[in-house]
């Protein structure tokens, strides 16, 4: 029995952030709990076989389908709702799953991102009890959001069994901590996640994309290879990944946090949910025995399919590390001639890789980038961070530990 009747929706105000270099502000500093940062913390000293067995039954298999890229798994599906949510990112599967199991009981609570009262792009970390606010968590967010400093208001008015969609950096320090936390039960709903940046950043990137940014109401990076923004007054516009202004953005743009995460596919959820393999619906990973049970419980409401695959990702890849390797060496980044951009822009969707080995090559990218900018800017803390799966991604091309770079070292 709950110690007192919860809001249907509530935002508490999170106390202070201790101060932390590598921060995400997954919301752990801002608890009773701060001293836990160094064991909690994925970008200090992960420990990803150990938490994996934790959290999965067994660590990742390099030799077993496609766990070196993507985690452990039990199934992966292209995914979709049947009757599509308004207001949804994609069709509204994620925040679908947790709604359900709290329309069943299954939770007390969702923990997750709705939008700030005063910037709808800022993330603010709300505890739902109603199934009918879950229509508050749908929609992207851009910047640090505390998701963790939910925990101490949720338990001190007796939720017991938790939903909690998080990110990967948050996910790490959740389950980190789990064992201690004293809930009853906590279901993890995660989401893929490579490159997060402040809310003012973000701003200023939609500034480059539209004369009329403050109209601009969802912006969803695309399987094919455009970026899709949508406005007030229902228009929309497309744009190829090619012609994004991303080498004009300055250089602390996107944190050396989300430039060297080794976690791009949320391993340690129970059931993830992206976009990357999804080649226009969304990508499900079933992680484990309670992520079928997520599952499970939609029945008939989603659409599962095979995940399908094609092209090659290794020229995509190398390109990537190549202009990667330029940028951590301070060197400027190789722009394309205008005159090629819409050439190479309408072949990618058509002989670029798609399906699975689009998703293969965003992680082999995520394992090169960690590596070239750990190297350049923190590189006694390789040994530390980097895991050896994320060596084995980045071996092919031509990024191989050097002494005293690896943990066994």
């Amino acid at each position: 029995m709950l110690d007192q009747t919860p809001p249907a929706l509530w935002a508490p105000t999170p106390s202070p952030a201790a101060p932390r270099k590598l921060c995400t502000d997954c919301g752990l500093s801002r608890t009773k709990a701060a001293a836990k940062c160094g064991q909690a913390c994925q970008f200090i000293q992960p420990d990803y076989p150990k938490m994996e067995a934790q959290v999965h039954g067994r660590a990742r298999d390099p030799g077993r389908g496609d766990e070196q890229f993507f985690g452990p798994y039990r199934r992966m599906y292209r995914a979709a709702l049947h009757a599509p949510k308004r207001g949804a990112q994609w069709t509204g599967l994620t925040t679908r799953l947790a709604q359900k199991l709290l329309e069943d009981g299954a939770v007390d609570a969702v923990l997750g991102m709705g939008p700030d009262p005063e910037d709808s792009w800022r993330p603010r970390p709300v505890i739902i009890t109603d199934p009918a606010e879950m229509a508050h968590l749908r929609g992207m967010r851009m910047g640090y959001a505390p998701l963790l400093s939910l925990l101490e208001p949720a338990a001190k008015i007796g939720l017991r069994r938790l939903a909690i969609i998080g990110i990967p950096c948050q996910v790490y320090a959740l389950r980190a901590m789990e064992a201690e936390l004293g809930f009853e039960r906590l279901y993890v709903i995660g989401t893929p996640c490579s490159d997060n940046t402040t809310t003012e950043n973000f701003h200023q990137f939609l500034a480059r994309l539209s004369p009329r940014p403050e109209d601009i109401t969802y912006l969803e990076f695309r399987a094919d290879y455009h970026v899709e923004l949508r406005f007030t007054d229902g228009s929309r516009r497309d744009i190829p990944f090619l012609k994004l202004p991303l080498s004009d953005l300055p250089n602390d743009f996107f944190p050396m946090t989300c430039r060297t995460c080794v976690d791009y596919t949320n391993t340690l959820a129970d059931i993830t949910v992206g976009y990357m393999a999804g080649e226009g619906d969304q990508w499900l990973i079933v992680r484990n025995a309670r992520g079928q049970e997520i599952l499970d419980r939609l029945g008939d409401e989603v659409r599962l399919e095979t995940p399908g695959s094609a092209g090659k990702r290794a020229g995509s890849v190398k390109g990537f590390a190549e202009n990667t390797a330029r940028a951590a060496g301070g060197l400027p980044l190789r722009k394309m001639p205008d005159w090629a951009r819409g050439i190479v822009g309408w072949l990618m969707p058509r002989i670029g890789p798609k399906g699975l080995e689009f998703a293969r090559a965003r992680v082999e990218m995520k394992a090169v980038e960690t590596v070239l900018h750990l190297r350049r800017a923190h590189p006694k803390r390789m040994r530390a961070m980097i895991p050896d799966h994320v060596w084995r991604l980045a071996e092919p091309y031509g990024l191989t530990p050097k002494p005293g770079e690896r943990s066994e070292d």
